[in-house]
């Protein structure tokens, strides 16, 4: 698993921002990732209209939206009404991050991502279920998205990661990894923000750090035992696991 280079995993032919296929991803036992199932990236609501088609035409048929019901009001959606996407929105967060002064960027002034995600499995479990039941059932490829497409979209991520077998070293680099694929496009957003909340735009190693520690200390290590607790079956697990990994 060292030899593990994210960059292969950047699909270059969408104009979505850190666009990214989960499938390429070395796991134990000498499987990998099954590619084609699922693409994490940052919100479509940037896309032109033929930027939109190229999504489809690549052949994404479900589209998991993790951002709040304000943000959406906010931006929109392209896929929200589209008749060959099947959409759902699960939000993995309360809030709109838009919003310096929103209740999670003001806990944010005084805590790191981290804490975050930790609060994601803590009080979102229900939702994780949903996403995974989502991800579990779906045709075709599937995108799920939050703003930029680094923090609930990496949450996702690794817990794929981590029901399939990828090493704890290949989950971090694939998380902190956003940060220099969005640098470009953040940049003048990390100028206007607040010097206490800028490190909300970064994806820094010790994010995942903590949210892989707290699934070692409260789940023995084992994200099925989180699932579990809010409800997904071992059966669903097993049968998402093997969705996703692709035997040598």
């Amino acid at each position: 698993m060292g030899n593990y280079n994210p960059d292969t995993q950047l699909v270059k032919e969408l104009a979505l921002i850190n666009c990214r296929e989960l499938g390429g991803m070395p796991l134990k036992d000498g499987n990998t990732f099954r590619e084609g199932l699922f693409i994490r990236s940052g919100s479509p609501h940037y896309l032109r209209p033929d930027e939109v088609r190229e999504v489809k035409e690549y052949g994404i048929k479900t589209v998991v939206d993790l951002r709040g019901v304000e943000e959406i009001a906010q931006a929109g959606n392209p896929f929200i009404e589209d008749p060959d996407i099947d959409y759902y929105n699960i939000p993995l967060l309360n809030g709109n991050p838009n919003d310096t002064k929103d209740q999670t960027m003001e806990y944010l002034r005084t805590h790191v991502l981290g804490d975050y995600y930790i609060i994601i499995a803590e009080e979102m479990g229900d939702r994780l279920v949903e996403i995974m039941r989502v991800l579990l059932d779906c045709k075709g490829t599937a995108l799920f998205h939050c703003h930029h497409g680094k923090d609930r979209t990496g949450v996702i991520a690794a817990i794929l990661y981590l029901i399939s077998g990828a090493s704890r070293e290949d989950i971090i680099t694939n998380y902190k990894i956003s940060y220099e694929y969005l640098k470009e496009f953040l940049a003048p957003y990390i100028r206007r923000m607040p010097d206490d909340l800028k490190h909300a735009l970064r994806s820094d190693e010790q994010n995942m750090v903590m949210f892989l520690d707290y699934i070692d200390k409260k789940w023995d290590g084992d994200v099925f035992q989180l699932l579990m607790a809010n409800g997904l079956t071992e059966h669903e697990i097993e049968l998402l696991r093997a969705k996703c990994v692709k035997k040598p």
